[in-house]
């Protein structure tokens, strides 16, 4: 999807060249780099989206969800939203069973809770719209203060196999969503990555899948948990403050700094990392901590590039 964004640099290069024609030639030089190494962030939510969405057999028995027709992928489709979002998602099921879509997180009416108890599936052929909204935090009537819908959240069907689409998931119908506060920083790119029973991403055991950047790329996972089991997600080499965004708003935040974090059956969270950040290219490993876990396949590769494309002794043979 497109990220939704201002370019801060556009925004402030009149300023900057306006404050600094007095100064040295290598000061305007230091001025403009500083200010084109600022990251983008966010806008202003508010938007009315609508997609459409189709939901689709796989092979080996698998399903997912797509954004084009014969194109359903797992995770299905990355959804991002700001506060104050509002995002109509037209889902044709193409199966010869009932499907649905639930979301965590976002703010919906029953007749888009996506379960069979509101009738709110999709029957084999038809098609269906689910809305979901997003708010800004805010204060009560009584006072007490309203949490945002800014977070890592998810998707999936709630109906295949059983009415808690216990089939649905373990087959690969789920995706990340992400919804972002005004002024969040932006990554790069984003990677999903979902633990479903033992498996990643419903790969193969020791098949990943792995994640390609740059040294210096600003890197973002979406973590999300599916199945009978808990695991504990842990990354080599990259560290993450364990809060809403896993960025450090400041040096008096408190959050901790953690590498490793417990996750059960429904958990979503996410952060972002600068690939390489004090430790340089190489194939870094994420995986399940659960020894035996991480035994039976629960493995794959952040790999992280030389600006000339090397990756410092690794063998793509040996993975």
């Amino acid at each position: 999807m497109d990220r939704r964004g201002f370019n801060r640099r556009v925004l402030l290069g009149g300023a900057v060249m306006a404050t600094t024609l007095s100064l040295a030639p290598e000061a305007v030089a230091e001025a403009a780099a500083s200010t084109a190494a600022l990251p983008r962030t966010a806008p202003a939510g508010g938007e009315v989206k609508h997609i459409r969405m189709y939901a689709e057999k796989l092979p080996d028995g698998q399903m997912g969800y797509g954004l084009e027709k014969g194109r359903a992928t797992i995770p299905g489709p990355l959804i991002e939203l700001v506060e104050g979002d509002t995002l109509h998602i037209e889902l044709e099921n193409t199966t010869d069973v009932a499907v649905s879509l639930h979301v965590h997180g976002l703010d919906y009416e029953i007749s888009s809770d996506g379960t069979r108890q509101s009738r709110s599936h999709v029957e084999p052929g038809e098609t269906r719209t689910y809305t979901w909204r997003t708010h800004t935090p805010g204060r009560r009537k009584d006072g007490t203060w309203r949490e945002g819908s800014a977070g890592y959240w998810h998707y999936h069907d709630h109906v295949v196999g059983t009415d808690h689409g216990t089939g649905g998931v373990r087959k690969g119908l789920y995706g990340a969503v992400i919804v972002r506060r005004k002024g969040d920083i932006l990554p790069d790119r984003t990677h999903t990555i979902v633990f479903n029973d033992m498996l990643i991403n419903n790969r193969s055991p020791h098949t990943g899948p792995d994640f390609e950047a740059t040294v210096g790329d600003r890197v973002e996972f979406v973590m999300i948990t599916h199945g009978e089991y808990y695991h504990t997600f842990h990354m080599h080499g990259h560290r993450w403050a364990d809060n809403r965004t896993g960025l450090l708003t400041g040096p008096d935040d408190p959050s901790r700094i953690i590498d490793t974090k417990i996750v059960g059956p429904g958990d979503s969270f996410g952060f972002q990392v600068i690939a390489g950040e004090g430790v340089g290219a190489g194939a870094w490993m994420y995986h399940c901590h659960v020894q035996s876990h991480s035994d039976m396949g629960m493995v794959g590769l952040f790999l992280v590039k030389k600006p000339d494309g090397t990756i410092p002794g690794h063998d793509p043979h040996d993975h």
